[in-house]
């Protein structure tokens, strides 16, 4: 398995492997299925944007992803990020979330990034206990943030320090 830069012609993969969560879960808010040409120009977006979005692929085979985005569009937020990953359903609970998410910390440290930030909708055992055991910590709830499925659906946060300088400082 290795893990690289997505590319535009991942976006099949990604978004067969994304809608399922749309359609079945509330892992994510998002209601309408996207189209493979919606996803190509996301990853183009967080890529020009300067951040990264990762694949781990083994075979020619995309088995996850994990990118990040701005955390807030104010220039006082630019140190400071929002992480997502998604597994395809065969490959949960076999260590590849934790390879990705690894990597994608490792280039948010290069680059400069001071804070992580994980949104995770309530339940999701799962994410919980992988962005805990890379050492984020949970800082906040939000209840009833969402609605899907007929339901309410509670939204937690979890941060993870990258750097403990200030921009500049010199190391």
């Amino acid at each position: 398995m290795k893990i690289r830069d997505a590319k535009s012609t991942d976006a099949k993969a990604i978004v067969a492997m994304y809608n399922h969560f749309i359609v079945n879960t509330t892992i994510t808010f998002e209601e309408q299925a996207v189209t493979e040409s919606d996803m190509a120009q996301r990853i183009a977006d967080v890529q020009g944007g300067e951040l990264p979005w990762l694949v781990a692929e083994q075979d020619g085979v995309v088995l996850g992803y994990a990118y990040a985005t701005k955390w807030r569009v104010r220039h006082a937020y630019r140190f400071s990020v929002e992480s997502t990953v998604y597994l395809a359903p065969p490959f949960a609970g076999k260590g590849i979330g934790r390879l990705l998410y690894t990597a994608l910390l490792g280039r948010l440290r290069e680059q400069g990034c001071h804070l992580v930030i994980g949104g995770i909708a309530q339940p999701n055992v799962a994410s919980v206990a992988l962005h805990e055991a890379l050492g984020f910590q949970k800082v906040a709830e939000f209840r009833e943030v969402g609605f899907k499925f007929g339901r309410w659906v509670d939204v937690g946060y979890w941060q993870l320090m990258l750097s403990g300088a200030m921009p500049g400082d010199a190391a």
